[in-house]
């Protein structure tokens, strides 16, 4: 038998005080193999570049092989949006996706913990995300 299911609202009132960003995260796997993933990389990088700019993007990149060495073609997109269905619209627009190289899932995130450290040097500007 399995655990009742714990609702949003609990979620919420248990974690009041954090910062609640919802969020939504697109996990992104090969359709048919390697072959179209290469050949759809470019384009996917560049519509990346694009929402990133736009401040859609969170976060994204590959799911290396659990020995660190190599990659099978997934990954995974962190996005701001309005909704599940904005976020769905997002992932459909990536060319990775509108070619069929890849399938994905989107999942609401709500983002509560963490640190982001940004280091900036004046005098070379040189940067850093610790």
């Amino acid at each position: 038998m399995s655990e009742p299911r714990v609702s949003a609202q609990d979620v919420l009132n248990a974690s009041k005080g954090m910062l609640q960003k919802q969020m939504y995260v697109y996990f992104t796997t090969p359709a048919g193999g390697m072959g179209p993933v290469m050949e759809n990389l470019e384009a996917h990088l560049e519509y990346q570049l694009e929402i990133e700019r736009k401040g859609i993007m969170f976060g994204a990149g590959p799911h290396w092989t659990e020995d660190e060495k190599g990659w099978e073609g997934d990954g995974m997109v962190i996005v701001r949006a309005n909704s599940l269905a904005e976020a769905r619209k997002i992932a459909e627009a990536d060319p990775m996706h509108s070619s069929r190289a890849r399938t994905f899932t989107v999942r609401p995130w709500l983002m509560n913990e963490g640190t982001l450290t940004i280091k900036i040097s004046y005098s070379d500007g040189s940067r850093e995300v610790l």
